[in-house]
């Protein structure tokens, strides 16, 4: 398997973009091709574990990995007691036509622990043979930093520089990240929003001699080695529901999922996992305020928001209106055409949008994307609705998810909600929505009291620069 720029010109393989991040021009790695499942090799893949299962799906994208490698990988990753859930990705009936995918019985409670452990494993697994050290640099705007930091904390070969907005997470996120007190973890609070953290992102990664210099890496959603690792629960998750079907009629037997979406990488690899033959009816993508992606697919029109028009809101993990792996997204509506891409994201620099509204009809037809928007007030409804009518407490961001998919819920068409995180790491909002207060439990206090170790830093590319340039491992 070999990777290709979404702007043009070849990458390597797996190995090669789990280490790179940003192509030299910009773009995106994607596979040259993208491997195909057919319905019999889906009924071979039912009986397998978890762990089983990603060593099968990853290794259709990473051919340079050894098969029993990586299965000692992913048995790291998803294995050794790190998820609360035996059968790891549980699904549980939610009421209204719903089924929730679990997805956040990892170490740090959300869904980007599913990604990020592979991802762990995996980079030192490469660093070793390479005898190579790497500088992760990354921007979060909640989940992906604590799911990173706990990945890859005490790795002799990996330090990370994780960038989050200053203010904007909640006080559960933020504890999860600044009370590592590991010498690799270097926490830095951004004054700004999530847009401002992955521009300076950009920016020092676009920059080549500084990003070679340096050993820069990153393990935000456009790492690939993570949209991989994505792409396993959604075959999971048919696979589980499709084991109650009769087996002559399991092989075109459709599923929805509803997705909260603030950076696109959890759907797009829900678009891989249909592209490579998973029947998926639709891809529901859920907006919070910063609806730039509901507006992208309503209209055709993609206009990223600046910082002083980002809203921080109660699902802050999505609170992003510059959403990366779209880029992706559009290399496939563009017929894979780099120059067509490349084209589009010069536009995107020169005025500030890129008008595909002549596609807009095929978002649906062709790719099954059906998108909305839920505000603050849709959040508490929706929390309150589940928790009295079927006893289910939902995240703020799930809870966007599941709104959005109750009008898109179509009779013996299952609609397959994904868990964003546990609602505990939100205990504020779940009281304003619940009116009650919701006491944290010992370990979760534990949590808040410990000591938190932070560097704040204005919005300064110089400044970035000169800390990486004195900790960065060499």
């Amino acid at each position: 398997m070999q990777y290709i720029s979404t702007r043009g010109g070849t990458l390597g393989q797996f190995s090669d973009v789990l280490l790179e991040g940003l192509a030299p021009n910009g773009g995106l790695a994607v596979p040259e091709t993208l491997p195909q499942l057919s319905a019999e090799e889906l009924e071979r893949l039912r009986a397998l574990s978890y762990p089983e299962l990603a060593t099968e799906i990853i290794g259709l994208f990473a051919t340079d990995i050894p098969k029993n490698d990586l299965a000692r990988l992913t048995a790291a990753a998803y294995g050794g007691g790190k998820f609360a859930a035996e059968e790891i990705v549980p699904l549980s009936d939610i009421g209204e036509g719903m089924t929730l995918v679990g997805l956040s019985e990892g170490p740090t409670l959300a869904f980007k622990d599913m990604a990020m452990q592979f991802l762990g494993e995996a980079l030192e697994y490469v660093l070793e043979k390479n005898d190579r050290v790497l500088n992760v640099l990354g921007a979060t705007s909640g989940d992906t930093g604590s799911a990173a930091e706990h990945a890859l904390r005490g790795r002799e070969r990996v330090s990370v520089f994780m960038l989050s907005p200053q203010g904007r997470m909640s006080a559960f996120q933020r504890a999860q990240m600044y009370s590592l007190q590991d010498e690799n973890v270097h926490n830095i609070a951004v004054e700004g929003n999530f847009d401002d953290c992955q521009n300076l992102v950009k920016r020092l990664s676009s920059d080549l001699d500084f990003k070679r210099a340096h050993s820069l890496g990153a393990v935000n959603s456009i790492n690939f080695g993570r949209i991989s690792a994505q792409i396993v629960y959604y075959v999971w998750a048919w696979l589980r529901v499709t084991d109650a079907v009769e087996a002559a009629d399991r092989a075109d037997y459709e599923v929805s999922f509803a997705v909260p979406s603030g950076n696109f990488g959890n759907i797009l690899s829900g678009h891989y996992a249909r592209s490579m033959g998973i029947p998926i009816r639709k891809l529901v993508l859920a907006s919070n305020e910063n609806n730039v992606l509901d507006e992208f697919f309503r209209t055709g029109h993609y206009r990223p928001r600046n910082a002083e028009n980002t809203l921080a809101t109660s699902s802050p993990s999505m609170d992003v209106s510059r959403a990366s792996n779209l880029e992706r997204f559009v290399f496939d509506l563009l017929g894979r055409d780099p120059e067509r891409t490349a084209s589009a994201w010069h536009e995107l620099e020169e005025r500030d949008e890129i008008n595909l509204s002549a596609e807009k009809e095929r978002f649906l037809v062709e790719f099954g994307i059906v998108s909305g928007t839920s505000t603050h007030a849709d959040r508490l409804a929706t929390i309150h609705d589940f928790s009295e009518n079927s006893g289910v407490i939902l995240d703020p961001h799930t809870a966007d998810g599941v709104k959005i998919a109750r009008d898109h819920v179509e009779d013996s068409i299952p609609m397959l909600a994904l868990e964003t995180a546990k609602p505990a790491k939100f205990a504020d909002l779940i009281e304003e929505a619940l009116g009650k207060a919701v006491e944290p439990d010992a370990e979760t206090q534990t949590l808040l009291d410990a000591p938190q170790r932070v560097l704040s830093m204005p919005d300064d590319e110089q400044q970035l620069r000169s800390y990486i340039s004195e900790h960065a491992l060499s």
